[in-house]
């Protein structure tokens, strides 16, 4: 089966070694998405417009993908501080709530300090 890379252009896939998304067949994987603006490298201070900028982040690979957020079976948030989550939850409504994906939220630290949410999906592109 073929398998396709996909990447934001963000400095961070070379330095480290690892791809946007990696579509295998149907199936889309995207990384763990911070809310770093990739075309600017800049993230922004509060974790409402990361997580905003991690959907965008996330909706651009799914896009470059042939897929969409509707496709969207499974995330994974990632947060230093498991208090903040609760303020997302409009972004992630916003963007996920009419798919409902399964989901899970973890309480780990980033690789980065300014980092304060990272997203990760799972989509299966629905058959035409």
């Amino acid at each position: 089966m073929a398998r396709r890379l996909i990447s934001s252009g963000s400095t961070f896939e070379a330095q480290i070694g690892y791809s946007r998304a990696v579509v295998v067949g149907d199936w889309i994987f995207v990384s763990g998405t911070t809310g770093f603006d990739y075309s600017k490298m800049t993230i922004s201070e509060g974790v409402v417009e990361q997580a905003e900028q991690c959907m965008k982040n996330i909706e651009s690979a799914l896009r470059q993908a042939d897929a969409s957020l509707k496709d969207v079976v499974r995330v994974h948030y990632i947060l230093p501080n498991a208090a903040e989550f609760e303020a997302t939850w409009p972004i992630l409504r916003k963007y996920l709530g009419d798919v409902r994906p399964a989901a899970t939220m973890i309480c780990a630290g980033l690789a980065d300090p300014r980092m304060r949410i990272e997203i990760e999906v799972t989509a299966l592109k629905e058959k035409a």
